[in-house]
């Protein structure tokens, strides 16, 4: 699904210089390489703050604690998400409420929102899921409106534009109060473990998210409230501040990858591509397909034997998993994530992915649907 060995072989001199120089250095916790790294992103994302951080799930989960949430309090989120989006609502003791997503672009319905509002609702967490955003323009004007946070879960979706209807563009991740985003291995801009990142462009949100993140103290050793212990590793950050100077090249290797896909996949009877929203770039983290008539599982073995890995991206909705069904509160119909997965199908998406590889996964997709 990624080949990481190739992309590393074409910086490799860049990557073992950056990473033999922290081994020289010993600065192995808060090293030199992780401001680089928070500067490198300042300037990509135009964030005013941005706080390295060990890793998506701390990311979210900082970002709810900042915010004073209260045991009971309510956060929205879309129902088809990874399930990192709920457990940490779930840890804090705050109540995810799902709500249905959009058929075509995987994001959640922003016209269901607000039926999903109560007395206890504090925050929206939209997904930018699959490489592209939410419909961030109406979703911030239903939270401005009802005095509600919004929390962006920007994990595989960095570096994608969004168009506001007065021509402002903004990237995913910096159009909320705050933003969260991984760099695991597998995303758009992945180092070698774990690794996130967290944005906001207010000032006192900026100075809680960097206490919470730091034990909770700002001076060492003066803890002013209850933190955690949450660091970007400096040998993650040397990999990544090679990494992101290369991150807009990789994006567009994406899209020309799911262009290709899109033109030889696009007309297919019982299979659907991926659509573009109209307000957003996709920066394609994932490449997914809607299989239909139940045909999926026989898809996948098929490619199986031809040696074409695929996945599912997500085979249950947050409401399904055992561990959350007590949990959440679910807001009206969610039918739409339920079909989703039991349809998606997600096919190999890398920088690497050169036009032979993805002929021969195309002529093997094509192949399976001639048959019926």
């Amino acid at each position: 699904m990624v080949d990481l060995f190739s992309q590393y072989q074409h910086i490799k001199d860049s990557l073992d210089s950056a990473i033999q120089e922290v081994i020289n250095t010993t600065a192995f916790i808060n090293g030199p390489q992780v401001a680089v790294f928070r500067d490198k992103l300042k300037a990509f994302s135009g964030a005013k703050h941005v706080i390295p951080c060990a890793n998506g799930t701390d990311a979210l989960q900082i970002a709810l604690m900042a915010l004073n949430l209260k045991e009971g309090d309510e956060v929205i989120i879309p129902a088809f998400t990874y399930v990192a989006t709920a457990e940490v609502i779930a840890l804090l003791k705050l109540t995810p409420v799902v709500v249905d997503v959009c058929p075509d672009t995987f994001n959640i319905n922003p016209a269901l929102i607000e039926a999903a509002i109560s007395p206890k609702t504090k925050a929206i967490m939209p997904v930018h899921l699959f490489g592209q955003s939410a419909d961030m323009e109406t979703i911030l004007a239903i939270a401005n409106k009802h005095n509600l946070y919004v929390i962006e879960d920007n994990a595989q979706s960095i570096g994608a534009i969004y168009t506001f209807s007065d021509g402002t563009k903004k990237q995913t991740g910096t159009m909320g109060h705050i933003g969260c985003t991984s760099f695991f291995p597998s995303k758009n801009l992945g180092c070698y473990g774990d690794g996130g990142a967290i944005f906001t462009n207010e000032d006192a949100l900026g100075e809680r998210i960097q206490m919470i993140a730091n034990h909770g103290q700002s001076k060492k050793y003066y803890h002013k409230i209850i933190g955690v212990n949450s660091r970007l590793d400096t040998m993650q950050a040397a990999i990544l501040n090679v990494k992101i100077d290369k991150l807009s090249q990789y994006n567009i290797a994406r899209e020309q990858a799911a262009g290709r896909y899109d033109n030889a996949l696009s007309g297919i009877s019982g299979l659907k591509v991926p659509k573009r929203s109209k307000n957003s770039t996709h920066v394609f983290h994932q490449y997914t397909l809607q299989v239909a008539d139940n045909k999926r599982e026989d898809l996948m073995k098929h490619l199986a034997e031809k040696e074409i890995p695929s996945m599912i991206y997500y085979p249950l909705p947050v409401h399904e998993q055992e561990a959350f069904k007590p949990l959440t509160r679910i807001s009206g119909d969610v039918s739409v994530a339920e079909n989703l997965c039991k349809s998606v199908l997600s096919l190999p998406m890398h920088t690497e992915l050169n036009m032979q590889q993805e002929d021969y996964i195309i002529k093997a997709v094509r192949s399976f649907f001639t048959k019926y």
